[in-house]
């Protein structure tokens, strides 16, 4: 197995690094002189301590479900954070993939969309097994409008037949799309297909997909 290790140049593209920004992105934030990114899962919060070289925490949080803001749940948290006077920012040592407007550029990850994808995936995004249909559900959940949007564009490029709905507003204010039910089965198990040998995923996120797909089959 290939762990991923350190490196000084977070922006070359690796699939350590494509992986480490599409989790910064999907749940993370940056300032001229802090980096932080959550997970809640124990293996990826490591993974992402040795890619950034940052200290890691553990807590707890409870977040409001997306799709309904009087539904909370509590899980527990990792936090990734580094820092250091000279560290981001235009004059530091590895900047931020984003342009002068917010957006995030992602260009330098190009020949590694699965690891990016699967990071935000993690970091933004949601699996279940919907009961009263019997299908599989994958959808991505954010505040940037401008964030899902790209990912909705990275969702169309990638390999596998993955169709996604349009852009709508959730009730906690933040925006949200889903893959299809239909080709969420074959897009989870592309995102997946090869994270053993490079070891950047949340196992539990994995499992949970796994899960979702076998009650699916069963389910027909």
């Amino acid at each position: 197995m290939s762990r991923p290790t350190a490196r000084g140049d977070l922006l070359a593209g690796r699939p350590a690094t494509a992986y480490f920004w599409g989790r910064v992105a999907g749940d993370g934030e940056v300032t001229d002189d802090r980096l932080e990114v959550r997970a809640n899962d124990e293996h990826a919060a490591e993974r992402l301590a040795t890619i950034a070289g940052g200290a890691l925490a553990r807590g707890t949080a409870s977040r409001e479900y997306a799709h309904d803001a009087s539904i909370t749940r509590t899980e527990d948290e990792y936090t990734v954070t580094v820092s250091r006077d000279d560290l981001f920012g235009r004059s530091g040592s590895l900047g931020l993939p984003v342009d002068g407007r917010g957006r995030y550029r992602f260009t330098a990850f190009g020949a590694y969309d699965r690891e990016l994808l699967r990071g935000l995936l993690e970091g933004c995004g949601t699996v279940c097994f919907k009961s009263s249909s019997g299908t599989v559900g994958i959808s991505f959940v954010h505040d940037d409008r401008n964030l899902l949007d790209l990912v909705r564009e990275l969702v169309a490029d990638c390999p596998a037949d993955a169709p996604t709905g349009d852009l709508s507003e959730t009730s906690s204010g933040g925006y949200w799309f889903g893959v299809d039910d239909g080709a969420a089965p074959e897009f989870g198990s592309w995102i997946y297909g090869d994270c053993e040998g490079t070891d950047l995923y949340a196992p539990s996120r994995r499992r949970k997909l796994e899960r979702s797909i076998e009650r699916a089959e069963a389910y027909r």
